[in-house]
This record gives structure tokens, sequence and C-alpha cells, in this order.
């Protein structure tokens, strides 16, 4: 078997805080939660793109229940590390959501404000039920009241990259969740 050549931006991480392993594994308890909820219905997931992509990519495999899919772009973090007001939320949604059982998944869910944003936009948009799954919390960052029905983990207040999560679309790639080096961002606070 070949050698798996290092990732070179993960010497950019100051340390782990969500392992590859640990990460397969709480999806694979995850997609097993939503196939017991979502039993004998369809079930049309909505991502939010692009920090949901690895997400979404892995959950789908899981899935046993009949899926359609559909994304949206929405943003808070227009620049730099910290959300910036209001979110852009771009509605492309290319399927009819009217009656369907919504799973809206995004990487992370922070101030609150997008999720937020995207699920009104959906049940605007006549779903019969709209759920969200994340896989990262970061509850000490909220600013308006919302819960996600499916979490893979907590995490404190740490700027963090990987699994989908970006730094200026950067770190998308990196197999696990890490703390970014603040000298790899501290110049654009």
């Amino acid at each position: 078997m070949p050698k798996k050549t290092p990732i070179p931006e993960l010497k950019h991480l100051d340390h782990i805080l969500v392992s590859e392993a640990a990460i397969k594994r709480r999806i694979a308890s995850l997609s097993e939660e939503i196939n017991r909820d979502y039993a004998g219905t369809h079930l049309t997931v909505i991502a939010v793109v692009n920090g949901a992509v690895v997400l979404v990519a892995d959950l789908l495999r899981k899935l046993r229940v009949q899926v359609r899919l559909d994304c949206v772009r929405a943003s808070s973090y227009h620049t730099g590390t910290q959300a910036a007001g209001k979110p852009v939320v771009i509605d492309s949604l290319k399927l009819d959501i009217t009656g369907q059982h919504v799973l809206l998944v995004d990487d992370i869910l922070d101030t609150g404000n997008t999720l937020s944003a995207v699920k009104t936009l959906l049940l605007a948009k006549q779903a019969a039920t709209v759920k969200t799954c994340v896989l990262l919390d970061k509850k000490a960052r909220r600013v308006v009241p919302f819960e996600a029905e499916y979490v893979g983990f907590e995490i404190p207040n740490e700027f963090v990259v990987g699994y989908g999560l970006d730094f200026n679309e950067r770190y998308r790639n990196l197999p696990c969740i890490g703390v970014l080096k603040p000298k790899y961002y501290a110049g654009l606070l």
C-alpha cells in the first residue's frame, strides 16, 4: 500500500480539535439518527455551500432513505474570521420543496444568523418540515435563538478550519477540524 503524502497545511494548525476518526464515527451515528427519524419518508437535503460540501458527501453515502439533494449559497463571513452583519442568502434551489421534509445541512452553527435566515426561506417555500444538521456547534457565539436538531460536535469559541471549513477558501480539504494558528489570519482581524 502506498504511503500517504502529508497535507502541507496541517502544519498551519495550532492543534487538532476533532480528529478524522472522530468525525467518521460521529457521521455514522448522525446518519443512523437521520435514517431512523426519516424511515419510510422522502427527504430533501439542502446543503449550504461551500462549507457543507464535505459533510454532505459523507452523510449522503450513509443515508438509507430516499434522498434528493439541492444547494443554497449563504454566508455571514464576507471576509476575515468574524461573522459580519446580516447573512447573504442566494436562493438557488432547483427543486420544488413544497410539502417536502427538508434537512438543512451546514458545516457550523455559530451566531445562528445564516441558518435562521435559510430555514426561514425554506419554510416560506412551503416545506412540510425543516430540520438542521451541523458538524459543529459553537454555542458561545450565538446571537439568535437557534438550535440544530442534529449536531456532530459542540466546540469552544476558537477559529477552526478543515473538513469543509475555510479561511479565505483554504483548508477545506483537511481531514480533521483544527484551530488555525493566529499568524495565518492575525493581519485580517
